[in-house]
């Protein structure tokens, strides 16, 4: 790889990483059901694997960094870094309103080198684990009284990771992953009190709770990967990851002020908790898949992904009334012509999937349901690299019992930038 390209990368990663160190991710998810747990779980990788559903476990290719499965990197003969912003947009609605919201930014930055071709497999990365990304807004009568409390509820925030990963082949098609990640971030909740009469004018003085949980931990994941060969070029892929997460230490700052104050700490109000330590518990995620290949051709398979909420523990080491949650994926994609030089539409790749996710939510007696479709595509651009695109068009929860409906609509564009001199000895200058 050119010095440019290398320094072009490796800025882009770094600057990536102050952004979102320093801010936050855009969220991937905004949602109500966000207010619960830690937020909604980021299980659909990359944009390559959003646009099979969020496939990866059991499939991957040699230009695209896959962070599902760090097993499958091994397939990765050429150097590549990704990037990828998103933009959702949803409406959300009760029986008797709805909401238009919409949002984007940053995704997730990648890279991945092949030490060794074929044998081992380094790569690291930022994405996002978690999103927090809600408005509430509730109005109460007070009794007794012509006046109305309206509660404003306000969160956002999520969970992030730094993660570094190697992906090593240990007998002929069989290959194990390893990563550790630095999981950092914080949620911040307000709940603001207004009394109000029968104008809707706001009386008297507005209140605000403010609540800052910030996290910062070490988690890891455990993967393997089997490619069983079956002639021409066909295989049958079975891959599994096991995600340790547990205890996510982490620090609460709570307080009551004026409205507008209480995120400040020297300002005058009421501190309910300064910055004490604690944790969340976080339950482990096992994930399995099974794919049908036909190399530079074809693939199709489905994968499952569980984590058990019943064990959840926020920082009040209280249950949250979460359940149990899995998310089940069936996608492929299709290359018409890999090899041809006239068409790039011909080399280009096409991707499909399903997604349904049951979300750990458990609210009057109802399940919470996520259930989506997808498309994508690859598109060579220069060389090795491509552009990446997946949109999911989706709905989730229900209007029955006071909840919430959200359908919602997510497009992520990304850049793989892919370059197989990395290695190569030059022989002419």
């Amino acid at each position: 790889m050119s010095r440019t390209k290398l320094l072009v990368t490796s800025l882009g990663f770094f600057l990536g990483f102050a952004v979102i160190h320093h801010t936050s991710f855009a969220q991937f998810s905004s949602s109500t059901y966000s207010s619960l747990g830690v937020g909604v779980f980021n299980n659909s990788g990359l944009t390559q694997n959003q646009g099979m559903g969020g496939m990866g476990i059991s499939f991957g290719n040699s230009y695209s960094v896959n962070h599902v499965n760090p097993a499958i990197s091994v397939k990765n003969t050429a150097y590549s870094f990704q990037a990828a912003l998103n933009y959702n947009q949803m409406s959300a609605a009760t029986e008797s309103s709805s909401e238009q919201l919409d949002g984007g930014g940053l995704s997730y930055v990648a890279m991945s080198f092949p030490v060794i071709p074929r044998k081992f497999t380094m790569g690291l990365g930022l994405n996002q684990l978690t999103g927090v990304d809600y408005n509430i807004t509730v109005n109460s009568p007070v009794t007794n009284t012509d006046l109305v409390a309206q509660n404003i509820i306000e969160g956002r925030g999520g969970l992030s990771q730094v993660y570094l990963q190697g992906g090593f082949q240990v007998y002929k098609s069989l290959s194990l992953g390893l990563e550790g990640a630095y999981t950092f971030g914080s949620t911040i909740r307000t709940n603001q009190l207004d009394l109000l009469d029968t104008a809707m004018n706001g009386i008297g003085i507005s209140s605000e709770y403010y609540e800052r949980l910030t996290f910062s931990d070490v988690t890891f994941k455990a993967s393997i990967f089997y490619a069983q060969p079956l002639g021409d070029e066909k295989y049958l892929n079975l891959g599994a990851i096991y995600h340790m997460y547990g205890d996510i230490n982490g620090k609460e700052f709570a307080k009551m002020a004026e409205s507008g104050q209480a995120s400040i700490p020297n300002s005058p109000g009421d501190v309910l908790a300064d910055n004490i330590s604690g944790s969340i518990f976080l339950p482990n995620k096992i994930g399995y898949g099974v794919t049908y290949e036909k190399i530079n051709k074809f693939a199709i398979g489905v994968e499952a992904q569980f984590q058990d909420f019943t064990d959840f523990r926020d920082f009040n080491a209280s249950e949250g009334n979460l359940q149990n949650a899995f998310k089940l994926a069936l996608g492929g994609q299709y290359i018409p012509n890999a090899f041809s030089m006239e068409s790039m539409l011909s080399r280009s790749t096409f991707r499909a999937g399903l997604e349904y996710e049951r979300l750990p939510y458990l609210l009057n007696q109802n399940q919470i349901d996520d259930i989506g479709i997808n498309f994508g595509t690859s598109i060579p651009v220069y060389s090795l690299s491509l552009l990446n695109v997946a949109v999911k068009v989706g709905t989730r929860g229900t209007v029955s019992d006071g909840l919430v409906r959200e359908n919602y609509f997510k497009v992520s564009l990304g850049i793989s930038i892919n370059d197989n001199s990395w290695f190569y000895k030059k022989v002419f200058e």
